[in-house]
Order: structure tokens, then C-alpha cells, then sequence
């Protein structure tokens, strides 16, 4: 019965749902979280290294601010409320990467066993590890454009509007840090398995 009664909902587009959301909706509410936020928390998990937990925390603080900002929103205005929650949950995330240190926590290494394809999924975590490593060797904003255009799949559009830069800029950011990317790897193409 509870999911009908948000399938009336599920129409409305995220503007609208804030605005209910904002006048007390807590149905309209969930809606929007539930549309808004896994893909929010894959992100926000993908910035701080692979610790959900952060992330967690994050994407719970943006959507506090979000429906703060809810009675108030324009619906007229430049950025969808998607965006804008993108651009604000980014911008704390890498606030809690500096107040830690920007350091890339590594992940959990890839556990051998006895069974078959033990070896694939060893490489498989050292290649993920070795990307994480060279994400974190980017400066802050090509990382940033880089995660959200090449791990996420944002358009560069979207990727400018939560940036809060011009879509040229975006377009330099991740071409740049793709041949950064390309450099730091590229010494380790065989060990990783692409020579």
C-alpha cells in the first residue's frame, strides 16, 4: 500500500517534489531521496576513497541542506535540484578529504583463494587499486570532473553546473586528467595486465 501511494508521486518531476517536500511532504520526500539518492551515494563513495559510511554522512548533510533550501528554491533557476545536490554533496566530501589529509584511503585488497578465477579477481583489485592511486594524484578538480564524467557518466553539461565552472573548463579538466592518468599508469600497463 505504501509504495502505491508514492507511485502517485513518482510523476512529478524533482522540482515539484522539492516543493512538496519543503511544505511538509514527507512522502515527496522520500520519492526524491529514493531518486536522487543511490546514485548521489555511489558518487560521494567514489570521492572519499570507497568509505560508505563518509559517504553516507555526506549525502544525509547535502539532502539537510537541500531541504533547507527547499522553500525557497527556484524552480526557474539555473541548476536542477539534482545538480545542485551533486555540486554540494562534492564540495563536502572533498572538504573531508582535506580536514583528513586528502589522502585516498586504498582499498581492501583482493583476497586469493583455491578457487577458480582467484587470480582474475586478484588482478581485477590491483587494477582498481591502481586507479584509485593515480585518481588520487590528480589535482582536486580534474579528479573531481574526471570521477563524475568517467565514473559516473555526467555529461559535461551537468558536470559544469555541479562544478559551478563553464563547460570549456570541464572539457580541459578531464582531458587533462586523463593524460595524467595515461602517464602515471602507463608504467605499470604489463604488470596490470593491459601490455
Amino acid at each position: 500500500m505504501w509504495r502505491g501511494r508514492r507511485d502517485d508521486l513518482s510523476d512529478l518531476d524533482d522540482h515539484a517534489l522539492l516543493r512538496r517536500a519543503a511544505e511538509g511532504d514527507g512522502r515527496a520526500a522520500g520519492v526524491l531521496v529514493e531518486r536522487l539518492g543511490p546514485r548521489l551515494l555511489a558518487s560521494v563513495a567514489r570521492l572519499l576513497g570507497g568509505d560508505r559510511a563518509e559517504a553516507e554522512d555526506v549525502v544525509q548533510e547535502a539532502f539537510l541542506r537541500l531541504w533547507r533550501k527547499g522553500a525557497d528554491w527556484d524552480a526557474g533557476g539555473a541548476a536542477a535540484p539534482g545538480t545542485w545536490l551533486h555540486r554540494v554533496a562534492a564540495n563536502l566530501a572533498l572538504d573531508r578529504r582535506r580536514r583528513a589529509g586528502a589522502r585516498w584511503d586504498e582499498l581492501d585488497d583482493a583476497h586469493a583463494d583455491d578457487a577458480p578465477g582467484a587470480e582474475a579477481r586478484l588482478m581485477a583489485g590491483e587494477r582498481v587499486e591502481a586507479l584509485e592511486a593515480a585518481l588520487a594524484a590528480l589535482p582536486e578538480r580534474q579528479r573531481v570532473a574526471v570521477v563524475l564524467r568517467h565514473v559516473e557518466g555526467y555529461a559535461n553539461p551537468e558536470i559544469a553546473a555541479m562544478m559551478d565552472v563553464g563547460v570549456e573548463a570541464v572539457e580541459s579538466l578531464t582531458s587533462r586528467g586523463r593524460r595524467r592518468l595515461a602517464a602515471l599508469l602507463g608504467p605499470r600497463k604489463e604488470e596490470l595486465g593491459h601490455g
